[in-house]
């Protein structure tokens, strides 16, 4: 019976590389599904073998770890430099688009709630 290793859906192509380049190193017999377009199937990394599967998975989560590590370190130092934040850093670094999402959102917001509006 497969083993369902990992979901493709929303993975970099940097990450899905890395794992695809481990499996290999490692000798992993895996295949492969890809997501689709419309994001109606998920794709991923798929094993037929229980053995297999439970060696891919103690490979697969020592890589999510280190990976997690490394992100969350980049993370903080973006952080720690000024160069990545929340809405007041998006308002100081672009007012302008930062205004304009803040209105589109409203107005999506207003055109969504007339109708009950107008029903009371």
């Amino acid at each position: 019976m497969p083993h369902h290793l990992m979901n493709l859906r929303h993975v970099p192509d940097d990450e899905a590389d890395e794992i695809r380049a481990l499996f290999d190193a490692h000798e992993v017999a895996y295949y492969e599904t890809p997501p689709s377009r419309w994001g109606i199937s998920m794709g991923g990394f798929w094993v037929h073998d229980d053995d297999e599967a439970a060696r891919a998975r103690a490979l697969l989560d020592e890589y999510q770890r280190q990976r997690y590590e490394i992100q969350r370190r980049a993370y903080e130092e973006h952080l720690a430099r000024g160069e990545s934040g929340g809405f007041w850093f998006m308002l100081r670094q672009r007012p302008i688009r930062t205004l304009a999402a803040c209105v589109a959102i409203l107005v999506i917001m207003g055109l969504s709630l007339l109708p009950f509006i107008r029903i009371g």
